[in-house]
């Protein structure tokens, strides 16, 4: 029945680690919730597998003291993850080196946390790609595990202009807003804010 929470919970029983005091009743609920719990971290750590970032990033890990503009307080109401609910754009700018890659993880990682399907991407190769899936023929076939994505992380977007062959891929992309299994929301990190482009 692949219970492996209740399993380590049922082994450490018989190495005396649970305390023998418990009743029937309170030692199934015991197994319960180990089983659970196991579930849950196994459901995260295959999440953030699947988002493909490349390093590990925690909002509790953010660091407040530096001084570039960064608001606590925003920061907070940011990873509530109200942005994500409501399918809404979040656009990360700022100068080169300023930890905007590690707060879109950080964001990443939380909705990992809390059960969203999450994708990380690095815009300039994700688009790269698409534009071979589409002389490929299987450029439909590509957006369609994107859309699958509740929330989707493109890294480095518009450090490099987009030439006339791409434009037509950023506008694929905006299609996904009204996916097939609900609204996708993104989360985008650049240098600088997006001009002549609405998302």
């Amino acid at each position: 029945m692949k219970l492996h929470g209740m399993a380590e919970a049922f082994r450490e029983s018989l190495a005396g680690i649970t305390p023998q005091s418990m009743t029937a009743d309170t030692f199934l609920s015991m197994l319960l919730a180990r089983e659970w719990d196991y579930r849950a971290q196994a459901a995260i750590a295959r999440l953030t597998k699947n988002a493909a970032f490349r390093y590990k990033a925690y909002i509790e890990q953010i660091d407040y003291a530096t001084n570039r503009g960064l608001e606590r307080n925003l920061m907070e109401r940011l990873a509530t993850l109200d942005f994500v609910h409501k399918a809404q754009n979040l656009f990360i700018t700022g100068s080169s080196g300023t930890g905007k890659s590690y707060l879109a993880y950080a964001l990443g990682h939380e909705a990992c946390k809390r059960g969203f399907r999450t994708c990380y991407a690095n815009a300039p190769k994700l688009l790269g790609a698409l534009k071979v899936a589409k002389v490929k023929g299987t450029l439909e076939t590509e957006l369609k595990k994107i859309e699958r994505c509740q929330l989707l992380i493109l890294d480095d977007l518009f450090i490099v202009p987009f030439d006339v062959k791409e434009r037509s891929v950023p506008y694929c992309l905006k299609s996904l807003r009204t996916g097939m299994n609900g609204n996708p929301s993104s989360s985008h990190r650049s240098t600088r804010p997006p001009t002549g482009m609405t998302w």
